[in-house]
């Protein structure tokens, strides 16, 4: 069963090329992200990193870029080490003057284990809503 995918859109007071540093460069991202020693924004670069689930577990994230347009769009695979699904990640960036809006969308959440607590979309969105609502704006909105 497809199920919707899960998106969120925030605006925040930078610029573009700011943002897209903030989302590719690995420094960047361990700042308001994830330590992704390997992240490369590069079409077909391979990852992982691990997370922390809802109840304090640790993931093995394996990811893969899928689709690159420099300062536009990123998206790359997201699934877990020893369980099913496999769900994919994009952030878009679109300018609005002197400010940007990024759209993230999470698609593919249904086909993780739903017998999962930890898989279920609403520890994603809660998840999302920290890093896109809150990091990301704070990182890149800081002088």
């Amino acid at each position: 069963m497809q199920t919707a995918p899960f998106v969120i859109e925030r605006t925040y007071n930078a610029p573009v090329e700011k943002v897209w540093a903030a989302i590719t460069d690995k420094d960047q991202m361990k700042q308001w992200y994830f330590d992704i020693a390997d992240f490369r924004a590069e079409l077909g670069a391979e990852f992982f990193f691990y997370g922390l689930g809802p109840e304090g577990q640790q993931f093995k994230h394996l990811c893969q870029v899928t689709e690159l347009e420099p300062g536009i769009k990123l998206t790359y695979s997201w699934r877990y080490e020893g369980f099913e699904g496999n769900s994919f990640v994009t952030f878009e960036l679109f300018p609005e003057g002197d400010k940007t809006r990024v759209k993230l969308t999470h698609a593919g959440l249904e086909t993780f284990p739903q017998e999962n607590a930890s898989f279920r979309k609403e520890n994603f969105m809660a998840g999302w809503e920290q890093l896109i609502g809150t990091s990301l704006k704070e990182f890149v909105e800081k002088v």
